[in-house]
């Protein structure tokens, strides 16, 4: 039988034999501070629970009824062994950088699941031992299994596969199942063709414009304007339900339903009332704590006086007795907050932090949800004086391993801190303001306003995929209602809004919208600032995890169009302006084109290099009507030292990058038309300056008629 590694390490990483009453996972792998109940090896159902220690990570099980009985013993031992070992490091000299001793808890179980599919693979088969399966059967089984996925997906495949062989060496019982092919011959030949589509960030569609922008502008007002009225409405909720739990049973209480309640029926009134799973009911808890009666007392008043029915005839609100300042276009954004919406206002108004916080940082999905009260402290002077940048101190999970190789579920203390923008701020301190001192933002203890079932760690990507979907549903049903119909949220062509997206639409939208067609456009300028590690000194891009590389990229493939564009334009026979137009033409002629939206992650280098080549870079405007050939020295947008990308937000007119064609000055003038047709209909100061814009905009687009060139002319 082939061993992994050598005679010496034996005695290291071989497992003894568990007994029926061992632990599912052995005390030393299970974390000081993780108290989740641990299953036994004979129970059929394994909790993976005492291995994760991330908050953003659902407290998953392994079901051996899946795997076929005459297998199962098998398959089980080397999952315990998985579980409780490590592989070897001559082993893992030969499986390159991202090897791991010890993967995590929800890995492994994706793991076992790789293995029980094999199981039963091999089970319809009339294959009932591992030591069965041959380097024969191994290779009909990844023919078929690895051509169902991706060719990133199988290559995961391959190594869980391979994993089954290696843990089975360090089993007191080895199987004896053979040796993968692939692990011997090289796996290339065993993956779909290079073609097939991957995963990752780079495989993940940015939001569209028309969807990012309306639902940013949902989020922030929800932070900024909504927030007070709604945990104060919360708050008054939860201080009526506890008054009415509290209140004993007095005449009192009857006399005053006898006196409130009553005459509102008998007058045609509408009645307090909610909306039960199947029927409109009586609202009994709100009517009980108005009228200091017990909620008894309120069920026993409304049967004998027959209100059910009137309630359900004429249902009427349940106001809070709180103010409300929160104003949409300069009005009141409800007459009042309603007892049984508070609840839905909270969770929305969660909902709309989350997606600030992702929308507005660079953090992954799971950093986000790892955030605690107090990781953004109020800023301190910088050393010139000024106000210093707020900070988030965070943790951060991907490839997080010990120095043994082993992964690290709880994640570790990122070296360099994020830096926040306003918007992002108010979002954490609105969180804060939901949840105790020191607790995750997105506790689910503490978002859970409908019913409290106590659930470890913070709200999950599902639950969250799920409120974002609720959220958008309740802003279109409230622009609707509030006469909003330009500031409803479209479905995006891409489909879902998932939490996996915000993080490429962040680059995306800084590369590709530098002006006003995405909300917040002045954000994102100042996102670029702080993410980019050329431009804020003291934030290094091995700090970033990542973000730079998905910048650069989405930079890159935006420049690469530009110059396909001004090829194009050229080719068409149109003329070029600008003192940048040489050097333009000369970058658009030497940049080659992109063809798709995916990128290989090996492109991020390229990328990063592609942009550091100083006055050769071409960056579409389309807000100035212009492409920027940028080149440090030149630009009158002050970019910080060693910046790579100008600050098209701050684009000023005699810029000496500056390149425009035939389409620009076309562009100019239908903008101009545009703005005097506003200016028809607008009051005398604001019509004047409306004219006063459209002339200049003509006069743009006049010099460049006097001053272009065609291409010959210039090279």
């Amino acid at each position: 039988m082939t061993t992994v590694g050598t005679a010496a390490e034996i005695d290291t990483y071989l497992l003894a034999m568990p007994a029926p009453g061992s632990p599912v996972v052995l005390a030393q792998w299970i974390s000081r501070g993780n108290t989740h109940p641990n299953s036994h090896y004979q129970e059929p159902i394994w909790s993976m629970a005492p291995l994760i220690d991330n908050p953003g990570t659902g407290l998953v099980k392994l079901h051996w009824k899946n795997c076929p009985g005459p297998l199962r013993d098998q398959v089980k031992l080397a999952a315990w062994t998985m579980i409780n070992g490590q592989l070897r490091p001559t082993y893992l000299q030969t499986r390159g950088v991202q090897a791991r001793s010890r993967s995590g808890g929800t890995d492994m179980l994706a793991t076992c699941h790789e293995w029980m599919r094999l199981a039963r693979w091999l089970h319809e088969r009339q294959i009932t031992s591992l030591a069965a399966c041959t380097e024969t059967q191994w290779r009909a089984y990844a023919s078929e299994r690895l051509g169902q996925v991706s060719r990133d997906t199988a290559a995961i495949i391959c190594v869980r596969l391979a994993n089954l062989w290696a843990f089975d060496q360090l089993s007191a019982r080895p199987s004896g199942i053979a040796r993968p092919p692939w692990e011997t011959e090289g796996v290339d030949d065993f993956l779909p063709a290079v073609g097939t589509a991957g995963g990752g960030e780079n495989a993940t569609e940015p939001l569209d414009p028309r969807v990012l922008g309306p639902l940013l502008i949902w989020a922030i007002r929800f932070i900024d304007d909504f927030a007070d009225d709604i945990l104060a409405a919360w708050a008054e909720r939860r201080r009526l339900v506890a008054v009415a739990a509290a209140t004993k049973a007095a005449p009192a209480g009857w006399a005053a339903l006898e006196e409130w309640l009553l005459p509102m029926a008998r007058a045609g009134h509408s009645l307090p009332a909610n909306s039960g799973k199947s029927e409109i009911q009586l609202a009994t808890t709100y009517i009980a704590a108005l009228t200091g009666s017990n909620r008894g007392q309120v069920s026993r008043f409304v049967k004998q006086h027959g209100l059910a029915e009137i309630a359900a005839e004429r249902p009427g609100p349940c106001p809070l007795r709180v103010p409300v300042t929160g104003r949409i276009n300069g009005e009141p954004w409800r007459e009042h907050v309603d007892f049984n919406e508070a609840a839905e206002l909270m969770k929305h108004l969660g909902t709309a932090a989350t997606i600030t916080l992702l929308a507005l940082t660079g953090m992954r999905p799971q950093e986000v949800q790892g955030l605690r009260s107090g990781c953004c402290p109020d800023r301190a002077p910088a050393a010139d004086g000024t106000d210093g940048r707020h900070l988030i101190h965070s943790h951060h999970y991907k490839n997080v391993t010990d120095d043994d190789g082993n992964h690290i579920s709880a994640g570790e203390v990122r070296q360099v801190p994020w830096v926040a923008i306003t918007p992002v701020v108010h979002a954490i301190r609105v969180l804060e303001r939901m949840v105790p001192e020191r607790e995750l933002l997105l506790s689910t203890a503490h978002h859970e306003f409908h019913s409290r079932h106590g659930h470890a760690g913070a709200l999950k990507k599902h639950t969250l995929t799920l409120r974002i979907e609720s959220f958008v549903n309740w802003v279109n049903r409230e622009a609707g209602a509030q006469g909003l119909s330009d500031q409803t949220i479209p479905e995006d062509p891409h489909g879902a809004i998932g939490l996996g997206r915000f993080r490429r639409s962040l680059a995306w939208h800084i590369a590709r919208r530098p002006g006003g067609l995405v909300a917040l456009a002045i954000q994102y300028g100042h996102m670029r600032t702080v993410l980019d590690a050329r431009t804020s000194s003291g934030y290094g891009a091995r700090g970033r995890g990542g973000i730079h590389a998905i910048l650069d990229v989405e930079t890159a493939l935006a420049a690469a169009d530009t110059a396909a564009r001004l090829r194009d334009r050229v080719a068409a026979r149109e003329n070029v302006s600008g003192p940048a137009a040489r050097r333009a033409l000369t970058a658009a002629a030497h940049t080659p084109r992109f063809e798709g939206r995916i990128v290989p992650r090996t492109f991020a280098r390229k990328a990063s290099n592609f942009l550091a080549r100083d006055g050769i870079v071409l960056y579409d405007n389309p807000d100035a009507f212009l492409i920027c050939a940028f080149k440090h020295d030149n630009a009158l947008c002050e970019p910080e030292p060693g910046a790579t990308a100008p600050r098209q937000y701050d684009c000023r007119p005699g810029c000496g990058n500056t390149v425009r064609t035939d389409t620009h000055a076309r562009q100019l003038r239908e903008r101009a038309d545009e703005l005097d047709q506003f200016a028809a209909h607008a009051p005398g100061p604001v019509s004047k300056r409306l004219h006063a814009n459209a002339s200049r905009l003509r006069e743009t687009a006049d010099t460049h008629d006097a001053t272009a060139h065609p291409v010959e002319a210039l090279t």
